[in-house]
Formats: C-alpha cells, sequence, structure tokens
C-alpha cells in the first residue's frame, strides 16, 4: 500500500522573516532585497541579507530546525525521525575566514569566538544536517544532498522517499544557505550574473541574479502518523522529477529537453497532467538564460493561463534553499488559497500568465520548479488535501 506524505510543520527564515512574516511581505509586494557592502573591499551591491551581516550556516540551522518543530507540535527527542538538509555552499564561509587566519588558525564556527583547527570536522558540508540529528536526538537516517540550486528539492525528495520506503515516519527535510562570502560574490560577478540594482524575474530589463540567503525546512510525515496525532496539515508531497543536462557547467541547455524530462517525470509519478496544475512555483532567478529556458519549458508544456510566478525578486536566490523556500511558499499557497506575486516583473519579455498581484485562486496542485548550476533539474508537486 502507498504511503502518502504530508507536511504537517514548516520552518522558514529569509530576507523578509519568518515564515508568516515573510508570507505576509510576499503578499503585499514587499522585496527585502537591499544595497549592502559587507566586505569592505566589495563594491556594494543588492543583497537579500537576513541581518545587518552575513548569517552563518550552523545559526540558521538550529534556528529553521526549532521553527519547524514548533509550528508542527513536536519536542525533542525525536528519536527515529530521519534528516534530509542540503546546502550548496555549507560552510564555505568559514574555510574562507581560515584561509585569511593566520596561524594558529583560531576558527570562528557559528560565531562562538574562536575553536582551533583540531575541530575542522565541524565545518565539512555535511555538519548542517548532523547538527540538525543532534538537536531533535534522533539515531534515525541522516543525509546532505548537494546539487547547486536543486538542493532544496533534491533534499524534500529525500525525506519523501524516506517515508515512502517505510524507513521513517517523520523526516525533517529541506536546505540552508549563508552564501554571502566573498569567493561566491566575486565568482559571481566575474560570471556576469549579478545584478546592479535588483531582482527582476521574466521582466524585458532584468539585470540578473540577487544573492540571498536563508533556510527552509519542512516536517515531512506520513498521514497515518499526522493523523494518529492529530496534526496540522499544510499540503501533501505528490511525487517529483530529478534528471542532468550532462551539457554545461555554466548554462542550461538548449531547447530544456532535460528540464522537460523532469517536470514530466514529476507529473507521471504524482498521477497528474498539465492540465491539473493549479499553479506554478517558476525557479525565475531573473538571469538572461534561465528566465528564457524556464519560460520555453514552462509554454511547451503547459496551457498558456496556468499562473506563473518567481519569488526571488523578493527573497533573492537562495541557491541551495531557493527551492526548499519556494516549496515553502508553495504550501502557503495551498493553505490560504492565494497565488504570490512575481515581485520585481513590469514589462514581461513572455508571454505567459505571470501573477502580477496577490490574488485569491482556488489551488488544487501545483508545482515547484528548480534549475541549478550543471543542468540538475528539480521538480516538485504538491496537493491539497
Amino acid at each position: 500500500m502507498k504511503v502518502e506524505v504530508v507536511v504537517t510543520g514548516i520552518g522558514s527564515i529569509g530576507c523578509l522573516g519568518t515564515l508568516e512574516t515573510s508570507w505576509q511581505n510576499l503578499i503585499s509586494g514587499q522585496s527585502g532585497i537591499r544595497l549592502h557592502q559587507p566586505f569592505p573591499e566589495l563594491e556594494a551591491r543588492p543583497l537579500a541579507l537576513i541581518g545587518n551581516k552575513p548569517a552563518e550556516l550552523l545559526t540558521l540551522t538550529r534556528l529553521v530546525v526549532a521553527l519547524a518543530l514548533k509550528d508542527a507540535s513536536l519536542l525533542p527527542p525525536l528519536s527515529n525521525c530521519g534528516v534530509a538538509i542540503g546546502s550548496s555552499r555549507s560552510q564555505q564561509a568559514v574555510w574562507e575566514k581560515l584561509a585569511l587566519t593566520p596561524p594558529p588558525y583560531p576558527l570562528p564556527v557559528d560565531g562562538e569566538g574562536g575553536k582551533l583547527l583540531e575541530d575542522w570536522l565541524e565545518t565539512l558540508p555535511h555538519m548542517g544536517a548532523i547538527a540538525a540529528a543532534h538537536q531533535i536526538g534522533t539515531i534515525g537516517p541522516v543525509l546532505a544532498p548537494m546539487a547547486a540550486c536543486a538542493t532544496g528539492i533534491w533534499s524534500i525528495a529525500q525525506g519523501f522517499e524516506l517515508i515512502q520506503t517505510r524507513q521513517c515516519d517523520m523526516v525533517i527535510a529541506g536546505a540552508v544557505e549563508a552564501p554571502i562570502t566573498r569567493l561566491t560574490l566575486a565568482g559571481f560577478k566575474q560570471m556576469g550574473a549579478l545584478a546592479k540594482t535588483g531582482a527582476y524575474p521574466f521582466d524585458r530589463d532584468r539585470e540578473g541574479l540577487v544573492l540571498g540567503e536563508g533556510a527552509a525546512v519542512l516536517v515531512l510525515e506520513s498521514l497515518e502518523s499526522a493523523k494518529h496525532r492529530g496534526a496540522k496539515i499544510y499540503g501533501q508531497v505528490l511525487g517529483f522529477g530529478l534528471t542532468n543536462d550532462a551539457h554545461y557547467a555554466n548554462a542550461p541547455e538548449e531547447g530544456g529537453w532535460s528540464a522537460i524530462a523532469a517536470i514530466k517525470q514529476c507529473l507521471e509519478r504524482s498521477n497528474l497532467s498539465p492540465n491539473d496544475i493549479d499553479y506554478i512555483h517558476a525557479h525565475g532567478t531573473a538571469t538572461q538564460l534561465n528566465d528564457r529556458n524556464e519560460a520555453q519549458v514552462i509554454r511547451y508544456l503547459f496551457p498558456q493561463n496556468v499562473p506563473i510566478s518567481s519569488t526571488k525578486g523578493a527573497t533573492g536566490h537562495t541557491l541551495g534553499a531557493s527551492g526548499a523556500l519556494g516549496t515553502a511558499f508553495c504550501l502557503m499557497a495551498l493553505h490560504h488559497q492565494i497565488l504570490p506575486p512575481c515581485i520585481g516583473l513590469k514589462e514581461s519579455e513572455f508571454d505567459l500568465n505571470f501573477v502580477r498581484e496577490a490574488r485569491r485562486c482556488e489551488i488544487r496542485n501545483v508545482l515547484c520548479l528548480s534549475f541549478g548550476f550543471g543542468g540538475q533539474n528539480a521538480v516538485l508537486a504538491l496537493g491539497k488535501i
């Protein structure tokens, strides 16, 4: 018998605030992108910071896990709960600090003064997931996916599979990103991918992406478990699709055939057709190539009237966490029956049904899309219970 997987808790944090604050800011058309200069040797740029200085990965991880547990009315220890929390950059900021620090290498980790180099294991890429496992007191499986901008959806998909295969009744799944570092900013600038004034997804005058920091984790649970404990349910995870272009390292495949395959795979696994989709949360990075290819893919597969928006004009591009944040917004759309707007879009280059202002709508099934560097394509389908 197939196990139905539902979402009973959401923890999120970004430049717009935590879950409810972010949602209210989003549907009112607010953006959290501001001009910042976190590193004096680099020029000021629009960024989507949570505070006044770059956030730290482990701090964000513990915060969103605590928020998700509270939202789901759960208390640790959760000894058999799985963890699937990924990050595309992980502890890169700490490694950069280490590289700039003279011997004997006092290493600032999680804002706690300084730790010696002998504690460097705490900076490895999977330590966010391990920190979450310690926090909830689990001895269950711990996964830490890294798949560029597709990381968030891939993590949720892995949590979904842990429940469907009956390895767990409950999984904390999502992604955390603290990517505002010297190297990340310099790298994206060198690629010509950074915007100069703001993020304008799908706009004719879009400039590029705006880096943002943030995190979102979900409490995934079998429907049976959720009903047994009387939990509130945001929505159901219906299925996912994962493919890879095997093409370019830093550009989408022309024609988007691998992305199309990921969407078709997701729809088939979810027992849905393109006509069943009431809303698409687009990846929508505001870069020239991504938006053009994504619009082409959507036009190829879906009816022209399907509502579409990208929330990166409000949150910035949180890289590996973007799909998890997008999933959180999709679940809020299902819960409140409100379509979130494509903030930053003024004049669209593409003939699609973009949501310009938040509006009420009957929403039963939604898709969240993520397309990462290296051609990693991830798609998640969610449905209303």
